[in-house]
């Protein structure tokens, strides 16, 4: 009998198979990619339901798909991390009423297994609590996260949107699993140079995201960022076709959400000499862009910006974009700490869910993804 999660892995290659291969149709493929990605299948590419271990083996399938060559001798590469998951019970009832994991509460990243019954006390019009143990926020909003370490506190936070009245009895059963060496890999490719092949131009993503808490509740990350690697496959099909005169490295990093840990790890332990790269692009949210954009370092390399925004006046693609200086926000950091040239891109306007089982691909827009693309391409073409 084939297995379940087999069936899932090839329904999903299928489905990216599918997809066109052709320039004029690559918005097609980066949709269903989003989609893919954001699916229960990859369960937030996180840390339970192996969701980060099968979105590394549908990126490792897509970049030998595409044609791509590993870094070394695998796409993969390893290493580990500790985190605390939320694989089990997920149940929350206050005063009476059951409480819906993500939409009308969240538990804090770093909770330890508690199961508890008892009366909050007030602390202000917003804080609550059973003890020093045991405490309730209300929120106007939900923003979850990964921790990379347990707690003795446990902190719900509430949706006061949802929740009316005053938090005064409650019962929570949280199961957590703390895992020392939680096991992944960023995912490392390219494209040879036709001219100068030791020299590499680097476009990064990261593929990772919330994953699940508890057995129902999953956080899809469709602009965070899924997005972001939909556009760097995307990009790595167009140079596959198109070999440029310097290589093309692609990287999908693992571990952003919980500390930079995938993009620290590469910068650490190099697969090819950081030396060798002229620019990096790290995109990241960038799955909107009624608004325009933003670049980090843009004051840290103002040539480069210039020349950046140069080609977007000319081809009149994006209809703003932001300067910002440096930032340890994104994955790109650890590169710039190391001398590497680099720009973090997001994009600007459209829906504004970020952590929370929200950020859906259905609500995504893809507003600016073709003009991102031609700017991407265009930008790398002038760089000497």
């Amino acid at each position: 009998m084939l297995d379940i999660n087999n069936m899932k892995k090839i329904a999903i290659l299928l489905l990216v198979l599918s997809s066109a291969t052709c320039f004029a149709q690559d918005s097609l493929y980066v949709r269903r990619t989003v989609n893919v990605l954001s699916s229960p299948a990859l369960w937030g590419r996180g840390y339970t339901k192996d969701g980060m271990k099968k979105t590394a083996e549908f990126l490792s399938a897509e970049y030998k798909r595409i044609g791509l060559s590993p870094m070394r001798n695998d796409f993969k590469q390893g290493f580990s991390f500790p985190v605390n998951t939320f694989p089990g019970k997920m149940l929350v009832e206050i005063n009476g009423k059951t409480l819906q994991p993500g939409k009308d509460f969240i538990v804090s990243n770093a909770s330890p297994s508690i199961t508890r019954k008892g009366s909050l006390q007030k602390i202000d019009s917003t804080h609550f609590a059973v003890d020093q143990h045991l405490k309730v926020e209300l929120k106007d909003k939900l923003t979850w996260s990964v921790a990379t370490d347990v707690s003795t506190e446990t902190t719900i936070e509430v949706n006061r949107k949802n929740f009316k009245g005053i938090p005064k009895q409650i019962k929570v059963e949280i199961e957590n699993q703390f895992i020392e060496n939680f096991q992944t890999s960023n995912i490392c490719g390219f494209v040879k140079g036709t001219k100068y092949p030791d020299s590499m131009l680097m476009i990064t993503a990261h593929y990772d995201h919330l994953g699940g808490m508890g057995t129902d509740t999953y956080f899809p990350g469709a602009n965070d960022n899924a997005a972001g690697v939909a556009t760097l496959l995307s990009l790595a099909k167009y140079y596959k076709a198109n070999p440029q005169p310097y290589s093309i490295g692609f990287i999908c990093f693992a571990g952003e959400e919980a500390g930079l840990i995938g993009s620290r790890y590469f910068v650490e332990n190099q697969l090819m000499p950081l030396s060798k790269i002229k620019f990096l692009i790290n995109l990241d949210l960038v799955g909107t862009g009624e608004n325009g954009m933003t670049v980090v370092n843009a004051s840290v390399y103002p040539k480069a910006f210039s020349l950046l925004n140069k080609i977007n006046d000319e081809q009149k693609l994006i209809s703003k974009i932001n300067p910002r200086g440096k930032a340890a926000n994104s994955d790109h950091y650890f590169f710039t700490e190391k001398g590497v040239p680099a720009f973090f891109i997001y994009t600007q306007g459209g829906p504004t869910a970020y952590h929370d089982i929200f950020d859906q691909p259905e609500t995504l827009p893809l507003t600016e993804y073709q003009d991102l693309f031609k700017l991407i391409v265009s930008f790398y073409q002038a760089i000497k």
